[in-house]
């Protein structure tokens, strides 16, 4: 079993910023190193799909956005601290959203949520104003 706990989430204005932090670790699975997967974030907002955020490789080295998040939201990784974050600018009400981290098994990305095993329990983003 792998863990992962989101972070960061909250009530923000239109405009605004947030910054959203996943912490991994492997529970029972000890010989799963979160560090050479791929990681990915996700949301879902309420009464829609859940759809794919951004993704990035194992070492960071190349990062996935969807259109809608393309130019304002920046992915990025810790190894060492085993953990993902999900820098958010100019926010808009249609990002409100439960946003969840997700982690693969394998080195590269991916935008198909169903290529990934593991997922945190969400953290709410709301932009309200």
């Amino acid at each position: 079993q792998v863990h992962l706990v989101e972070s960061g989430g909250g009530l923000v204005r239109p405009g605004g910023s947030l910054r959203l932090s996943c912490a991994a670790s492997a529970v029972t699975f000890s010989s799963y190193d979160i560090s050479n997967v791929a990681m990915g974030w996700f949301r879902q907002a309420a009464g829609k799909e859940r759809e794919f955020v951004a993704s990035i490789q194992w070492n960071g080295a190349l990062a996935s956005y969807s259109d809608f998040v393309q130019g304002r939201f920046t992915i990025s990784r810790d190894n060492a601290k085993k953990s993902v974050y999900l820098q958010m600018s100019s926010l808009n009400v249609e990002d409100t959203a439960i946003y969840y981290c997700a982690a693969r098994t394998t080195q590269s990305d991916s935008s198909y949520d169903g290529d990934y095993a593991y997922w945190g329990q969400g953290t709410q983003v709301t932009v309200s104003s």
